[in-house]
């Protein structure tokens, strides 16, 4: 408890974004040792405790191209221990191939925007700040103005009601519809300010009328769910036999998702119908480690209250052979019609 609690202190002083759930998650997934993979790199503090705690080598693996520029000052002391690639969810367990030498001892993913990307007002993630309707992780492909300006007002209504549990989804939509009739929107502002026309001011230390929403708009432009259960499954492919799976998340989509995948690998998902044929039997391919999703606790969320909603998640490899997970069963969202379609094809 005390290393753990030195190394958070340690990020607190010389890196600009503190990792979340830093100190738990090492202390659930000690003594770390091997090659271990993160699969969200952003500022590097995952990166940096697992190397100090004791990890062989970190593969660090990011979307973003951008934040490794944020590395440069520190990653060369870490020397081959540390190996920067770009590269998706989806691609974790080819990654692991190319540059680990073997099967993973652990992958850490850290779910949603960073707090660094929240910050550059040019990437267009935050409605608290006056930038460009960007949102994409990546430098390419569909932007959140695209799909504002393309989308239909159905479209539009579906991706807020599903990926940001937005109640006046259909009002915000058919607003947005209207507004862009008049002329484009291309700002964050532009769009907070259509949001907020649609909804009830909020009252002290309840979230920004538009959260929902920039939400919605961003898991639908960079296909997160989707790669989020890509990346599970590339997990489960790549990791060794006793090799640890760690999953930061922010909101209860992600959660349950991740919670349901690591249940039915466990053989702890909720049983089918008592009407239906008995399912064969499958060895469990995964251990729960957390029982419960860990949260921060009040001293973390006081120092970062961007931690608040923040869930962690382990689960522990076994021998098993990997196997597609039953997406079906996982809590995902109904596909919004031409919304996956349009992002990747511009995406690739």
């Amino acid at each position: 408890m005390a290393a753990a609690a030195a190394r958070q202190s340690h990020h607190k002083a010389d890196a600009p974004h503190v990792p979340v759930l830093l100190g738990p998650l090492l202390e659930r997934v000690a003594p770390v040792r091997g090659v271990w993979l993160d699969g969200t790199f952003g500022a590097g503090g995952y990166a940096r405790g697992l190397l100090e705690a004791g990890a062989a080598r970190v593969i660090g693996v990011d979307r973003d191209p951008t934040v490794f520029d944020l590395a440069r000052d520190w990653a060369p002391d870490w020397g081959e221990r540390l190996v920067l690639v770009e590269g998706r969810f989806s691609e974790l367990d080819r990654i692991a191939a190319e540059h680990a030498g073997g099967p993973l001892a652990g992958v850490v993913l850290d779910l949603g925007v960073s707090s660094m990307q929240l910050d550059q007002p040019e990437r267009g993630f935050s409605f608290l700040r006056e930038g460009p309707l960007d949102m994409r992780m990546e430098t390419r492909g569909t932007s959140a103005a695209d799909l504002v300006a393309e989308a239909s007002e159905a479209e539009l209504a579906d991706i807020l009601h599903h990926y940001g549990e937005e109640r006046a989804a259909r009002r915000i939509a058919r607003a947005i519809v209207k507004a862009r009739a008049a002329g484009p929107i291309r700002t964050t502002s532009e769009l907070a300010a259509i949001i907020e026309r649609c909804l009830p001011r909020a009252r002290p230390g309840q979230a920004h009328p538009a959260t929902r929403s920039f939400q919605a708009l961003r898991i639908a432009i960079n296909d997160e769910l989707g790669e989020l259960v890509a990346g599970l499954e590339a997990a489960e492919r790549a990791l060794a036999p006793g090799g640890l799976l760690a999953v930061v998340t922010f909101h209860s989509l992600e959660d349950r998702i991740v919670k349901r995948f690591l249940a039915q690998g466990a053989g702890k998902a909720a049983g089918a119908s008592r009407h239906a044929p008995a399912a064969p039997a499958e060895a469990a391919r995964w251990e729960l480690v957390t029982r419960r999703a860990v949260s921060p606790d009040p001293a973390e969320v006081a120092a970062n209250p961007r931690a608040r909603s923040a869930r962690l998640r382990v689960g522990r490899r076994t021998g098993a052979p990997a196997r597609a997970a039953d997406r079906a069963a996982l809590g995902l969202p109904p596909i919004v019609t031409g919304v996956g379609e349009r992002t990747r094809g511009r995406a690739v």
